[in-house]
């Protein structure tokens, strides 16, 4: 099948992978201008870029793909269908229209559930114990298309935004694969969603990561889960950024015998970790990373790093110290 594949970010790699590797011709992929990236501001192909350089696959980066010229490029290369996923860009009905077979789009959620920027994330904060991928016909809505397959992805317990993006990367190249086989045979249904079902993953900023002790426990430990590796749950520590990217949800003395530590106390230190109180129940502390330091495990950085029970975690609060 000649197949022109558009997508920009790691979770997209996979499925363009099994799609080179089941033989499928790739006549083009489409991906997000370079932009650059980390200190230095040195300019960083996409991933989806540097796995089509590795084939020697045309690639293309319009700014924006609704230009005229940018259709009339696709017409030429006459795609028999166009894989969406993760590019980044809203495609026009005239491309949208433009394949005999239709513009189909991978999903990282069971629609009509989590539509939008950041379902795998969003499953983990709010404690859902399953979700996963589902292939769509592309309609002009945002991931309101008829569906075509789903698979279901079980969420662990311990279950990390990035551990979880990898299981359904890998689901979804399966999935996509046999959507296209079903395409080819004419025997890929269309399954309408069920609008009053659905629900919105809004984009991810670093801003939804500052962890608010006055929350439960047990929800900022899904927080912290569901924004590890990027864009990380975090606190103050004495004027620092403090990364948390592993958290164990303790019971604590002040919600047993009706004490009154205030939420975001360091309540307890060991060689290995440090718990902080919550509202209700606690917060043990295992992963971490200090403004300017490296990510480390608690035990190293306790090793260098005086911490002690009283100290409160938060912003403004530098020097404070519950007595």
């Amino acid at each position: 099948m000649r197949i022109i594949f558009m997508g920009t970010p790691e979770f997209a790699v996979q499925v363009l992978e099994a799609i080179i590797q089941e033989g499928h011709e790739v006549a083009g992929v489409y991906t997000q201008p370079d932009k650059p990236r980390g200190r230095g501001k040195s300019v960083q192909y996409t991933p989806v870029k540097e796995l089509a350089m590795e084939y020697n696959i045309p690639v293309f980066q319009p700014e924006r793909v609704r230009d005229p010229e940018v259709v009339a490029e696709l017409r030429t290369l006459a795609p028999e269908v166009i894989v969406v996923v993760a590019f980044g860009q809203i495609l026009p009905e005239t491309i949208l229209n433009l394949p005999p077979l239709g513009c189909i789009n991978v999903h990282a959620s069971l629609l009509p559930r989590y539509r939008g920027a950041a379902p795998i994330q969003r499953v983990i904060i709010d404690g859902e114990t399953e979700s996963g991928v589902t292939t769509m016909y592309m309609a002009k809505g945002l991931d309101t298309g008829d569906m075509i397959e789903q698979r279901v992805v079980p969420i662990d317990r311990k279950e990390t935004g990035g551990s979880y993006h990898d299981k359904l990367a890998a689901a979804g190249a399966e999935l996509c694969l046999s959507t296209l086989q079903k395409l080819a045979e004419g025997t890929a249904p269309r399954i309408p969603q069920d609008d009053r079902k659905s629900c919105y993953a809004h984009m991810l900023n670093k801003a939804m990561g500052e962890l608010d002790f006055q929350k439960p426990a047990e929800e900022l430990e899904r927080l912290i889960r569901g924004l590890n590796p990027w864009p990380s749950a975090y606190t103050w520590l004495q004027g620092k950024s403090l990364k948390i990217y592993e958290a164990e949800v303790v019971k604590s003395e002040t919600d047993s015998h009706g004490m009154n530590d205030m939420p975001g106390t360091v309540i307890a230190v060991d060689k290995t970790s440090f718990t902080v109180q919550c509202n209700p129940g606690a917060l043990r502390i295992d992963s971490l990373q200090l403004e300017g330091k490296k990510r480390m495990k608690t035990a190293a950085f306790l090793l260098g790093y005086k911490l002690s029970a009283g100290m409160r975690l938060g912003s403004g609060l530098e020097n404070t110290r519950d007595n």
